[in-house]
């Protein structure tokens, strides 16, 4: 009965020989560009990457240059000090355009919609004061009915634009989320329009271009509308100086004023400081992007798939060979560095390229990959349970499934202890039960059973099973620095529970009226150099081993009945099993040998006196002075009682002169 492996563990454990690792990688590395590629069209994953710009354009960000507008805030100081309700009287707007004119500002925007008519004074005082220095706010609104969608301009009173004031479109665009991050694209906006009156030439080409911020709320320098009315009392001198002022509201608290709101929007900064910026602040931010070409331009489809794919390359090669721990730091780190990167490019190249493809897609294959080798890992775990279960001991089992390079596999040469076990007059029996074959399997498992739990115990790997014979060694395919011990202590245990099975099947024959078959068994061991490994054809293959030492292993089991003992031992094994005492026996020259080589059975606990005994008796017999009627047969026979059969076949060839 001849047992295989039930898998090649080579085939499983290899890293050399794992093409389908590596296809598989490949296959993944090209699905994961192709699925993040296509994420990046849906709106939800174009609203992460414009968080991710959020929190990267915000992140040391730049300060307002130092020409950049003065905000002239309508503030609650502001209101508390003019004591007039909301909307206040033209001529006070047209008192603030003359003071900060006479106040040296080089253009002046008043971010505030002048669409209706208020009181013929004030109208006629604000008319009075504009010039072609002054930009007025106009708007531009979408109204959607169900019958159609109608684009609907809101601007300034026509006597304002007649009296030389100009007008620019303050209207601003937000993402899906409500936050303030691009440009607007109008020819005829507000901060636009206050450059061209400023003569600061636009210096961004045309097309998309997302916001540069230059700080939270309250970035810009900043005075209240009381006191820009009143400059020489408020203000240091020249403060308005050839300065770009830009009038807007800009309250703290955020009140809702009339029946429109305050003018406040998220922006970038908002995710840091979760406070809206005002719109005057907006369009100074608008204003300073334009004018000194600050502007962020957002990476397009070939460069952001480049990306993806870049990141996706670099994961393959760092998962290449292997996953493991590790990884996950590696894909953390890949992470940062794309965000990073993106950061980079957003102040040097003034161009965002989400680093969320890139990090999606190097924490996709190194994720997939390690789920796959975590699988091929169980997989093998369980392959290594599976195939060594049978032949190793839950303990090396476990081992072995931790740690699958303890297998070494192929051919490696080790030295190992080697058990044979064989039971004695096996033909007879079997020819006695030849009408009975179920009885006869019975019998060999019964036997076969607790032999092989006490070599797995004692942490040997069983072979194979070749009829009634059993063959076990040590030292593979874990190492077992006391193999020979272990082998020894095996065997000596296996002669044991031949003696309580006996018994058993003594009993039992006689409760059934049947015939009672003793079993008694021979065993060699020997300790040698032998070569381990996967042994067979492609096809059908065992994991054995083949050497000098298993041969001579063999022989020793053959041997031991020649010399009344059931244990014999090489002189390998004689000289490392130093738990025992162990006994030379004779030295013979076995079949297929050429040298003669010592023998020895091993025995627990012998008195070291019997030990001194059996040493005498031995040199006298190789001297040839040993003669049947020496005492030390009888002392031996005492005190040894096991070698028993031994010394009877020793005192019968002195006495036949044979030896």
């Amino acid at each position: 009965m001849k047992r295989t492996w039930p898998f090649r563990p080579g085939a499983v454990l290899n890293a050399g020989t794992r093409p389908s690792r590596r296809l598989r990688l490949v296959l993944l590395t090209l699905a994961t560009i192709l699925v993040v590629a296509t994420l990046t069209r849906f709106p939800f994953w174009t609203l992460q990457e414009l968080r991710s710009f959020d929190f990267l354009s915000t992140l040391h960000d730049p300060t307002p240059p130092a020409d950049s507008p003065i905000v002239v805030a309508i503030d609650e100081p502001s209101l508390a000090e003019i004591n007039m309700q909301w909307p206040w009287p033209r001529d006070i707007h047209a008192r603030l355009i003359e003071a900060l004119r006479a106040a040296g500002a080089r253009a002046i925007g008043l971010d505030i919609i002048f669409a209706e008519p208020s009181t013929p004074e004030g109208d006629a005082a604000l008319a009075a004061s504009l010039g072609p220095d002054v930009v007025l706010a106009g708007d531009e609104s979408v109204i959607v009915t169900p019958q159609a969608e109608q684009l609907v301009r809101t601007t300034p009173l026509p006597a304002f634009s007649e009296a030389g004031a100009v007008t620019g479109l303050a209207s601003i665009s937000l993402s899906g989320d409500g936050i303030f991050r691009d440009l607007p694209r109008y020819e005829d906006g507000f901060a636009r329009q206050i450059a061209r009156v400023a003569s600061h030439p636009s210096g961004l080409p045309a097309g998309e271009w997302m916001i540069q911020s230059y700080g939270p709320a309250r970035s810009y320098p900043t005075v209240s509308y009381y006191q820009a009315l009143d400059p020489q009392a408020f203000l240091p001198e020249g403060f308005f100086r050839d300065r770009v002022v830009i009038v807007g509201l800009s309250l703290q608290n955020a009140p809702e004023i009339n029946h429109g709101g305050a003018d406040a929007f998220a922006t970038p900064y908002t995710v840091h400081t979760g406070r809206l910026v005002a719109g005057v602040e907006i369009q100074a931010t608008i204003f300073d992007n334009i004018v000194h070409a600050s502007a962020i331009r957002r990476a397009g489809a070939p460069v952001v798939l480049i990306g993806i794919a870049l990141a996706a390359i670099l994961a393959a090669g760092t998962v290449w060979r292997s996953t493991r721990w590790q990884t996950a730091v590696i894909a953390l780190g890949a992470a940062l560095g794309f965000a990073a990167i993106s950061f980079l490019l957003i102040r040097h190249a003034q161009l965002f390229a989400s680093p969320l493809g890139p990090a999606l897609a190097f924490a996709g294959i190194a994720v997939g990959q390690a789920a796959f080798d975590y699988a091929d890992e169980r997989r093998n775990r369980k392959q290594i349970t599976r195939a060594f279960s049978q032949y190793l001991s839950p303990a090396l089992v476990e081992r072995l499934a931790r740690d699958p390079s303890q297998l070494r596999l192929g051919g490696e040469r080790r030295t190992l202890s080697i058990l044979f076990c064989d039971v004695r007059g096996f033909t007879t029996i079997a020819e006695t039960m030849k009408d009975d074959p179920e009885q006869l399997t019975t019998l060999i498992n019964r036997l076969l059973t607790p032999l092989s739990d006490i070599v797995l115990g004692h942490g040997g790997t069983i072979d194979k099973y070749i009829g009634d014979c059993l063959m076990a060694f040590w030292n593979a395919p874990l190492d077992d620095e006391d193999h020979a011990n272990h082998a020894v202590a095996a065997a000596i245990d296996m002669l044991a529970r031949m003696e309580t099975l006996n018994v058993e099947l003594k009993r039992e024959a006689a409760e059934r009226g049947s015939v009672y078959h003793q079993l008694k068994i021979g065993i060699g061991i020997n300790t040698g150099e032998c070569v381990v490994g996967n042994m067979g054809s492609s096809q059908r293959f065992d994991y054995s081993v083949l050497g000098d030492a298993v041969n001579l292993a063999s022989r020793l089991e053959g041997a031991s009945k020649n010399y009344g003992v059931p244990l014999l031992i090489g002189e390998g094994t004689a000289m490392l099993a130093d738990r025992f005492s162990v006994l030379e026996l004779d030295r013979i020259t076995v079949k297929g040998r050429t040298t003669a080589s010592p023998v020895f059975t091993a025995l627990a606990g012998v008195p070291e006196e019997a030990l001194t005994q059996h040493r005498r008796l031995m040199a006298a017999r190789e001297a040839g002075m040993l003669v049947a009627t020496d005492p030390l047969f009888d002392q031996l026979l005492a005190a040894l009682p096991a070698l028993s059969p031994y010394y009877a076949i020793v005192r019968a060839e002195r006495a036949a002169g044979t030896a």
